[in-house]
């Protein structure tokens, strides 16, 4: 299997709620950053951290939040999914859809690194009563 491969079944794994084979690629001193202005901005290191600072957030806070992907682009040791955010806030009712790219960083199998890019602004406006 390669970078991309890992990535794409990572994508997999989130389509079905999976959230074991969504943790299984990451390293564990993955360091993981979400976009600053984005509901969960910050960087986390290891998958436990991600697991309940991104995940289960999006888990407790959404519904049918999910992320529709265009695009995975190989670039070897660096892999870029491209896509759509969309999901309806639990305490607003509102919901949104924003483009997304995410950069994953890989060695020996294993992401290392995670950054996302996303229009913060689509998804802030949700939150908002």
């Amino acid at each position: 299997m390669n970078n991309a491969d890992i990535i794409r079944a990572h994508y997999q794994a989130s389509d079905r709620g999976d959230l074991e084979g969504m943790l299984a690629p990451l390293a564990p001193d993955i360091r993981w950053t979400e976009a600053a202005g984005f509901p969960y901005a910050g960087t986390y290191v290891g998958p436990e951290a991600v697991a309940a600072n991104v995940f289960g957030r999006i888990q407790q806070e959404w519904d049918g939040y999910r992320l529709a992907v265009d695009e995975v682009i190989d670039g070897g040791d660096v892999v870029v999914g491209i896509g759509t955010y969309s999901g309806t806030h639990k305490r607003t009712g509102r919901s949104f859809a924003a483009r997304v790219a995410h950069v994953w960083r890989l060695e020996d199998g294993h992401v290392v690194a995670f950054e996302q890019f996303t229009d913060t602004e689509m998804v802030n406006r949700a939150l908002r009563d």
